[in-house]
C-alpha cells in the first residue's frame, strides 16, 4: 500500500477517538453494476471509544482487550507509516455496541482507533485515505462518514451521502448467536438481475426519502430490504415483527442483514412517541424474550453530495 499523505497538527501523548455504530442497515443488497454490493447505514447513539497512549519505552503497539486484533493491525499500520521516533503505545478499546450482532462494532472500533492514533501522531487522514487502510483489513460499514450514507462495504468506498434522518428510535430484538462478518461476506449473493434493479430503485427511493425526511417511505424501503434478505440471512422473527410493527403503528422493520438483530423503527417526533415506545418494547419482549432501544443519531450536514475527500470528522 502506498503511504497516504496526511495533514499535520500538534502531536500528543494521549488521544481519545470515538465512532458510532449502526443498527444494521436501512438497505443492503447488490446493484446492477460491477462491485455492486452496497449498504445504507442507520446511525445510532452507541459508541466505540479508543484511547491511544504513546509509550517511548515500547517499540510496538499493544491492545486491550487482546481479541481486538483488527484494531491492533490498523494502529500498527498507521503508526508505521506516520510516526517519527518510537512507534510503541497502548491502545484501549471500550464499546457499548454488542459484538457479532450486525451493529458495526468492528467498524466502529477501527474508526475510533484511527482517530485515536492519528490524534497522538498529530496527523489527519481524510476518509478516502482511511478507506485505503481499512480495505486491507475487512469489509467495512460506512461509519467513518457522518450521516446516512450509501457505502460499498466489500470494496470499502463511499457511494454517496444521503443526509440525516429526523429523530428516530429502533426497538431491537436479538435472535441470538454471533455472525462473523468476514465469513458472511464470502457467501455468494442469491440475487437475480431483476433483484439488482429493484435494489437500485430502492436506493433511489431511500435517498429521496432521507433528503425530504419522509420517514414513512424510509420504513417501507427498510422493510422491503429485510424481506429480500430472507434468501441470504433469514430472520425467523421477521414475519412476527412485521405484524407487531403494524399493531403498534411503527414505520417499518429494520434488520442487520449480516447479523442477528432486527427491530421496529419509530418516529421520535410523534406526539404519541413515548406511549408507542412503551407498547413496542412490551410487545417485542413478549415476542423475543429481549428488547433494547437504539436512538438514532441526527447530523448537521451540508446538502447531500457524492463524497470525495470530505475530511475525517
Amino acid at each position: 500500500m502506498t503511504t497516504p499523505k496526511a495533514s499535520t497538527r500538534r502531536p500528543r501523548n494521549r488521544f481519545v477517538g470515538r465512532a458510532y455504530g449502526t443498527f444494521g442497515e436501512l438497505l443492503q443488497g447488490v446493484l446492477p453494476e460491477e462491485d455492486g454490493d452496497f449498504l445504507v447505514t442507520m446511525p445510532i447513539a452507541r459508541w466505540s471509544t479508543a484511547t491511544f497512549h504513546r509509550d517511548p519505552e515500547l517499540h510496538d503497539v499493544t491492545v486491550w482487550p487482546p481479541h481486538k486484533t483488527k484494531a491492533l493491525t490498523l494502529a500498527r499500520l498507521i503508526a508505521a507509516d506516520h510516526a517519527t521516533g518510537a512507534t510503541g503505545g497502548n491502545l484501549v478499546l471500550r464499546s457499548d455496541i454488542p459484538e457479532g450482532k450486525g451493529l458495526a462494532s468492528s467498524s466502529a472500533d477501527l474508526v475510533a482507533t484511527a482517530h485515536a492514533v492519528c490524534g497522538v501522531l498529530g496527523i489527519e487522514l481524510t476518509p478516502t485515505q482511511l478507506e485505503d487502510y481499512l480495505r486491507g483489513i475487512e469489509p467495512t460499514d460506512g461509519v467513518l462518514y457522518p450521516g446516512v450514507v450509501a457505502f460499498h462495504h466489500r470494496a470499502v468506498r463511499i457511494r454517496s451521502t444521503l443526509g440525516s434522518l429526523p429523530p428516530v428510535s429502533v426497538v431491537g430484538v436479538d435472535e441470538g448467536g454471533e455472525i462473523d462478518t468476514l465469513e458472511f461476506n464470502r457467501l455468494p449473493k442469491p440475487f437475480s438481475r431483476r433483484d439488482q434493479h429493484e435494489y437500485a430503485d430502492l436506493l433511489h427511493r431511500l435517498g429521496a426519502a432521507v433528503r425530504t425526511g419522509n420517514l414513512t417511505e424510509v420504513g417501507r424501503v427498510a422493510t422491503r430490504s429485510a424481506e429480500m434478505n430472507q434468501r441470504l440471512r433469514p430472520k425467523r422473527l421477521l414475519a412476527a415483527l412485521r405484524a407487531t410493527c403494524r399493531d403498534v403503528g411503527g414505520l417499518g422493520v429494520v434488520c442487520a442483514h449480516s447479523g442477528t438483530t432486527l427491530g421496529i423503527l419509530l418516529d421520535g417526533t410523534e406526539t404519541e412517541y413515548r406511549s408507542k415506545l412503551r407498547k413496542t418494547l412490551a410487545a417485542c419482549r413478549r415476542l423475543a424474550g429481549n428488547a433494547s432501544v437504539y436512538r438514532g443519531l441526527t447530523f448537521d450536514l451540508p446538502a447531500p453530495h457524492d463524497a470525495g475527500g470530505s475530511g475525517l470528522r
